[in-house]
C-alpha cells in the first residue's frame, strides 16, 4: 500500500472556508490492471453533505436498535432521541435506563 499527499487537499483540509476531507483510491494488481482512480473531496458525513448524511445515519440507528432491543423499546428511544426539547430535559440517568436490555 502507498500512501500519497496530495498537497492541495492538505490545503483544503486547513482552510476553515472548505475543511475538506478529501481523498482517493486506486488499487493496482499484479497482472497490471488497475481500478479506476475513485476522489471524493466531502465525504459523506462531512458538513457540507449533513442533508445527505442524516437519514442514513438515522436508518443505521434504527438498524441498531432492532438488533438490540424489542419493538416497544426501540420506539421509546426513537421517540426521545427525535424530540430534541425532551431529549434536552431528560436526566442523564433516565436516559440511560432506556439501553438496558
Amino acid at each position: 500500500m502507498t500512501c500519497v499527499e496530495n498537497r492541495q487537499w492538505s490545503r483544503d483540509y486547513l482552510d476553515p472556508a472548505k475543511r475538506s476531507i478529501a481523498n482517493a483510491l486506486q488499487v493496482f494488481f499484479n497482472d497490471g490492471s488497475t481500478t479506476d482512480r475513485v476522489a471524493v473531496e466531502y465525504p459523506l458525513g462531512h458538513r457540507r453533505r449533513r442533508r445527505e448524511g442524516v437519514p442514513l445515519l438515522e436508518a443505521k440507528f434504527r438498524t441498531t436498535l432492532a438488533r438490540r432491543f424489542p419493538p416497544k423499546q426501540q420506539q421509546a428511544i426513537i421517540s426521545l432521541c427525535g424530540d430534541p426539547r425532551r431529549l434536552e430535559a431528560t436526566p442523564v440517568n433516565e436516559f440511560v435506563d432506556l439501553f438496558v436490555a
